[in-house]
């Protein structure tokens, strides 16, 4: 398996991450865009997502929970992490546009943690996908919290493990 993503740090508050991926841009697409599929890649290796609930339209809330189920993961091991994703902007299949938070159970999101501005592009490469990931925080300080907490290395498990989703469907 290539891990093929390039990461870059614009302007000290956007994190720009790249990968191609073999696949055709309306599969990757869909992967983003229904609970069925995000349930089997979302999240680092150990990590299981067993709530996931999505309304796929502007305005439309994706609220999901992260649960580590490896024991081999110390501390984080049975640790919850629950999220909310609020849709801005849709357009099938080339962006899709959200605002990332942390929050809990019920929804409610958590302010003391940054909440993001995500940009997803998919580019058709004919026949492959280059996906575009565009992270906006609200400030440098943000953006250095999420590094600090291992974002990079999960994200890059995560994209990993959608790669392994898109060729098993193949």
């Amino acid at each position: 398996m290539s891990n093929n993503m390039v990461s870059r740090v614009e302007n000290d508050r956007f994190l720009v991450l790249e990968r191609v991926f073999d696949a055709p841009r309306e599969l990757v697409f869909q992967m983003f865009k229904e609970a069925e599929h995000i349930k089997h890649w979302w999240g680092p290796r150990g990590w299981e997502i067993p709530v996931c609930t999505i309304d796929f339209h502007p305005g439309g809330v994706w609220h999901y929970c992260m649960k580590c189920v490896d024991p081999n993961q110390g501390t984080f091991y049975g640790m919850e992490s629950w999220a909310k994703a609020v849709y801005e902007e849709i357009v099938e299949p080339e962006k899709i546009i959200y605002n990332d938070y942390f929050c809990d159970a019920e929804g409610n999101i958590n302010e003391s943690l940054p909440s993001t501005l995500i940009t997803l592009d998919f580019i058709d490469l004919g026949g492959k996908t280059k996906l575009i990931n565009r992270a906006e925080y609200t400030s440098a300080e943000a953006l250095k919290t999420v590094m600090d907490m291992g974002m990079l290395q999960g994200i890059t498990e995560t994209w990993n493990r959608l790669e392994e989703r898109l060729e098993s469907l193949k």
